[in-house]
Parts: C-alpha cells; sequence; structure tokens
C-alpha cells in the first residue's frame, strides 16, 4: 500500500523511517592533533638529518688550506723595512697598500683556520702580532719581530 506524506506530497516509502533528533547533530571533525604531529616529527628529523650531513661533509677540511694561504699571504708581504737604525722611524715610508692587504688577509685566513681547528690558533696569534706591527708602522718591535720569526717557523712545517 502506499501511503502519501502528508509534509511533502510525495509518497513515502514504508522503510523510511524519519531521521532520529539525534543523528541529525553532526558529528565532530576527525583530530588534526596526529597530521600535527606527524609533521613536527618530519620537519625534526629531516632538519637532523641535514645536520648530520653538513658537520660530516668535510667543513673542517678548509682550515690546511686556509693555513696555508695564510702563509703565502705573509709570504708575498715579503721583507719589513728595518727601522731599528732610523733615527725617525715613523718618516720611515710604510709598506704599499697591496702588501697592506695581503697582510690583513694573512691575518684574516689564519683566524679562520684558528677558528675551524685549534692546531692553527698559535699561528693565527703570531700572524696577529705581525700584522700588528706592520699596521702600527714600527717594524722595528721585537715582539713583533719574534712574532714574525715564529710565524715563518710554523709556516715551514705546514
Amino acid at each position: 500500500m502506499r501511503t502519501v506524506d502528508p509534509g511533502t506530497g510525495t509518497d513515502a516509502d514504508p522503510d523510511f523511517d524519519a531521521p532520529s533528533p539525534e543523528s541529525e547533530s553532526p558529528s565532530p571533525p576527525p583530530s588534526r592533533r596526529l597530521l600535527v604531529l606527524c609533521g613536527v616529527a618530519g620537519f625534526v628529523l629531516g632538519g637532523s638529518v641535514l645536520g648530520l650531513l653538513w658537520g660530516l661533509s668535510g667543513v673542517h677540511a678548509g682550515a690546511l688550506d686556509d693555513a696555508v694561504a695564510a702563509c703565502q699571504a705573509l709570504d708575498r708581504v715579503g721583507e719589513l723595512p728595518d727601522t731599528s737604525r732610523e733615527a725617525h722611524p715613523a718618516l720611515t715610508p710604510g709598506l704599499s697598500p697591496e702588501r697592506l692587504h695581503r697582510m690583513v688577509a694573512a691575518r684574516e685566513l689564519s683566524a679562520a683556520a684558528a677558528q675551524i681547528n685549534a692546531n692553527y690558533q698559535p699561528l693565527a696569534d703570531h700572524i696577529d702580532g705581525v700584522s700588528r706591527m706592520v699596521l702600527s708602522l714600527h717594524f722595528s718591535d721585537i715582539s713583533g719581530q719574534r712574532h714574525l720569526t715564529e710565524a715563518r717557523e710554523i709556516c715551514g712545517r705546514i
């Protein structure tokens, strides 16, 4: 037998059950906590792997190259003027700008090598002493001359 639904005027299916008021409320959306947790874990894992690969990639291998380059730059500075016999060493002409740039480059390269590998710290200290002597134009400074001798000896062993 056919029945007509009085509210809509259409045929009503006898097996049709009216929805209960409980089933009309929407179910809560699935939690995104698992998705966020997986994203954070993936980010941390990826960053860790990237850091590990970068750390193992030979970054420390550049220290020797920097130390050798510092020694070469110090060599290219050449002989320093002897002001020990001058009555007025401040009036002695200084080094050419190119030689001063090489001295600064030697200091920076040796500092970079020492920062990466502490074994190059004595070289950096001695080249720094030489550069202070050169930049102050006090070439007869005994301490600076000692630093120059020590730096050249270390460079001979590298």
